[in-house]
Order: C-alpha cells, then structure tokens, then sequence
C-alpha cells in the first residue's frame, strides 16, 4: 500500500497480483470527511482449450457486499472486470475494500488491483 505523500491527493494502492482475494485498509482520519474515487480491476487470461471458462469479481466496502458479477472468458484470450465507485467516508472512521475473485476451467488470474484516491470535490 501507498500512502499519501506530501501535497499530493491522498491515494491507496493494492496490486495483490494473482491472488484470488485483496484486502485495503485505509485508517481513519480524526477531523475530515473524505471521499474517495474506488476502482477495482481483476484481469484474467484463458489458456485455450475446449472448456467453456469464467471469472467472477464481488466487492465489498466495509463489510457488506455492494457489487458483484460473472463473465465468460473468451477461450485463448485476456479480459478483464472492472468495478468504479465514490464513497464518502465520515470522520473518524476507516474503510476496508475488499475483492473476492473465481475462475473456472482454464483459466487463470493474472492481476487483482484495489485503488483508492480522494476525490477532487
């Protein structure tokens, strides 16, 4: 994870790589409402073959699911899922995002990603 650095826009990044859950913490701040711009991406590779393949991506924001969906893959070829929100965040509080993957026959994870960025209000 990153954090913010000087008078840059606060901005937190996960790049979990191939696995199939990433987790983003970002604490909480004692005197500021926030927003943050949230995107999650998972990309995914078939490797070919005559099974029929599928991945899936759920997000959730602190704890409760707020979106999920499920794509075939095209066989021998890359895709991917991409999830973009704006969530404020009270004062004092943290927020948790936190992406669940699957995917079937064939095919294979190649990238789970989790941004968060302060929106530009």
């Amino acid at each position: 994870m990153s954090p913010p650095v000087g008078d840059r826009p606060e901005r937190w990044v996960l790049d979990a790589g191939e696995a199939d859950v990433a987790l983003l913490d970002i604490p909480a701040v004692l005197h500021d409402e926030r927003v943050f711009e949230i995107d999650v991406r998972l990309e995914v590779r078939h490797r070919g073959g005559p099974e029929a393949g599928w991945h899936e991506l759920k997000v959730e924001l602190d704890g409760a699911q707020v979106w999920a969906r499920r794509l075939d893959t095209p066989a021998g070829n890359a895709d991917s899922l991409d999830y973009h929100c704006r969530r404020a965040v009270p004062a004092g509080r943290a927020l948790r995002v936190r992406a669940v993957t699957a995917v079937g026959p064939g095919v294979q994870r190649r990238r789970l990603y989790i941004e968060a960025e302060l929106a530009q209000l």
